[in-house]
């Protein structure tokens, strides 16, 4: 089991690492701290574009767009998984996403993907997914 903490980490770079590892290992993956993900980008297109993805469709038929923020890591992950073949559905169900960090892996070692840590984010413009889940109408405790 792989225990990966989302904290300061580019929500991008976070879904393809666990999207190959997932394909490529058959060992289960959890994420935790979704809320705290890093969306780089200026935060007005940010918001417009999770925007445009939320209200898509209709309600009756989709596509759904999820406004929580463990929801969306895992749509995103999904994104670079082929979903509809069998690997990629195996792969998808090996993955668990949480906001924070339940009690059951609080004790386990977390991987924080170091290339992407806070010292890296200080030249760019970014967005928290907790305040794109916000924006979005997700009550969400940071």
């Amino acid at each position: 089991m792989i225990v990966i903490d989302a904290s300061d980490t580019i929500l991008g770079r976070l879904a393809s690492y666990v999207a190959k590892k997932a394909l490529k290992d058959k060992d289960e993956i959890v994420i935790v701290n979704c809320e705290k993900a890093v969306i780089s980008g200026n935060k007005a297109n940010v918001f417009k574009e999770f925007k445009e993805k939320r209200d898509r469709g209709d309600r009756y038929k989709g596509p759904f767009y999820p406004r929580m923020p463990d929801r969306i890591v895992r749509r995103v992950i999904r994104g670079m998984l082929p979903y509809k073949k069998d690997k990629g559905k195996e792969a998808l169900k090996r993955i668990k996403t949480f906001i924070g960090v339940p009690e059951e892996y609080k004790d386990k070692e977390k991987i924080q993907l170091g290339e992407f840590k806070k010292e890296n984010l200080k030249d760019m413009k970014y967005v928290y997914l907790y305040e794109v889940s916000e924006y979005l109408g997700a009550k969400v405790k940071v």
